[in-house]
This record gives C-alpha cells, sequence and structure tokens, in this order.
C-alpha cells in the first residue's frame, strides 16, 4: 500500500508541475504529446482512430484535443484520397518545428522533475512496472 499511496500522493503533483513548465509555449502534456505521436509516426501522420487510441482518447475526444493544435496550424485533418471515410492527422511543417523548438525545455523538464532523482535501476523498474500495469488495463477482465 505504500507504494499506492506514494503514487497517489505525487502523480497528480508531479503531472501538475511538468504542465506547468509547458505553458510559457502555450500548450499543455496532452497537446504536446499528440504533436510527439505523429512526430514519430511515418510521414508524420496517423489515422485518427490510430491516434485516438494512443491517447486513449474516444473519437469526439480527440476532435476536441486537436482543436487548438489545428487552429494553430500545427496540425491538419487530411482525408485518405482512395477511401473518404478514412481521415488522417498530420503533423505540419510548423507544428514539426514547434515541437523540436519546446522539446529540450520539455525534456529537461520531466528529467529535472523525475528522471534526475532515480537511478538506473530505478528507472528500469519504473519503466517495466507501468508496461505491465498498461497491459493488464488493456486486457480484458
Amino acid at each position: 500500500m505504500k507504494a499506492w499511496r506514494g503514487f497517489v500522493t505525487t502523480a497528480a503533483e508531479l503531472h501538475r508541475v511538468i504542465e506547468s513548465d509547458l505553458d510559457q509555449f502555450g500548450i499543455d502534456t496532452g497537446d504536446y504529446q499528440l504533436l510527439a505521436m505523429l512526430s514519430e509516426a511515418p510521414e508524420h501522420r496517423m489515422q485518427l482512430c490510430e491516434l485516438a487510441e494512443i491517447l486513449r482518447l474516444s473519437r469526439s475526444g480527440l476532435t476536441r484535443r486537436m482543436e487548438g493544435v489545428v487552429k494553430a496550424k500545427f496540425v491538419e485533418r487530411v482525408s485518405d484520397e482512395a477511401d473518404r471515410r478514412t481521415a488522417y492527422a498530420h503533423l505540419t511543417d510548423k507544428g514539426y518545428t514547434f515541437l523540436k523548438k519546446i522539446a529540450p525545455a520539455h525534456v529537461k523538464s520531466v528529467r529535472n522533475r523525475l528522471i534526475d532523482h532515480l537511478s538506473e535501476n530505478e528507472i528500469k523498474a519504473f519503466g517495466t512496472a507501468f508496461s505491465k500495469i498498461r497491459k493488464s488495463l488493456s486486457t480484458p477482465d
């Protein structure tokens, strides 16, 4: 139970301070994650349904999440030429440039707030633990 209490009392505050470090760029961690996922995708684009699944959002939740980054012209919605029912989110050149500009500050924030306080073994254990938890959450009971 000590681990659970530690998680409960720390996770929200950790997320809040990392998000506050992004305030200077006018985005939150949800926007950052969306931009980062697209930057790692082939041709910087993903089907909307796939992106929603990765971000753990409903289709309508993804639509709301994308509003700000589309308005800022960091991301554009693109229809599939062959199948108009399929739509993609595409990271624009402006969005990629923006992400490259802010990524060092975000990585520094995560390092300062989390990574630098852990040993190499603790970081590995942290990653292993959360991989197991995520897998169990995506497996039907």
